[in-house]
């Protein structure tokens, strides 16, 4: 079981490193909110047959079930958006590290506080050492220019609100399907359904905008909706 867990986890980063490269190559010239709906309707619309599946052998989700994943949907959507956003006005070099630095950090720290976990001290130090690594890796000396500073702290701005939707979602999603007992698959789907119907009416409102972002980028509009889910 831990080989296995070991090899999923490794997978997951594989996706996850993926699907931010494409996305931090269609942050340029093209609107976040128009590319962020793209790529989650495409995704319910994907993995909706999975879902399907799911539900048919576990029907059963109950209210509380329906608003943790409406509130999964909401928290996603902020982090897509923001991290969006700082892909545009920052580098992938330090938006990423930052963002995957600042949510593990706030979330081991809420995870001791109000789920009682008492990590080992291997397993402390081996979150110190992740942690002190992406956010080494983010640090960039400064070039002295006030453009590219001002820039530097509205990228590490967005690249710390990232991390805390991080935070924010790993613990809700992880009552959710640990507590609650949620399917993690059907969890998600709904999480994507909510996502894409809260980006609608944006999507309606600028339909050249998310015409320009398909057309522009539909190879990393796909490639963002599979294996984001995936990841």
């Amino acid at each position: 079981m831990t080989l296995l867990a070991l090899a999923l986890v490794l997978a997951a980063g594989s996706f996850h490193a993926t699907w931010n490269l494409l996305a931090k190559r269609a942050s340029s010239g093209v609107s976040g909110p128009a590319f962020v709906w793209l790529c989650t309707a495409l995704s319910t619309l994907i993995f909706a047959p999975v879902a399907a599946i799911v539900l048919s052998e576990n029907p059963h989700v109950g209210t509380l079930g329906l608003l943790f994943m409406l509130g999964s949907g909401i928290l996603h959507t902020g982090y897509f958006l923001s991290l969006q956003e700082g892909y545009r006005v920052g580098d992938l070099s330090m938006i990423y590290p930052l963002a995957r630095g600042t949510g593990p950090l706030l979330a081991s720290a809420a995870a001791i506080a109000l789920f009682d976990e008492r990590p080992g001290p291997l397993g402390a130090a081996g979150i110190l050492l992740i942690v002190s690594g992406v956010f080494l890796l983010a640090w960039e000396p400064d070039s002295g220019s006030r453009g590219s500073a001002k820039k530097k702290w509205l990228g590490m701005a967005f690249g710390l609100l990232t991390g805390v939707f991080i935070a924010s979602y790993t613990l809700w999603d992880k009552y959710a399907v640990s507590d609650l007992s949620l399917s993690p698959i059907l969890y998600y789907w709904a999480s994507l359904l909510v996502e894409a119907l809260l980006l609608t009416p944006l999507a309606l409102r600028d339909k050249e905008k998310v015409r320009a972002a398909w057309r522009a980028h539909w190879l990393e509009t796909l490639g963002v909706a599979v294996l984001s889910p995936l990841s």
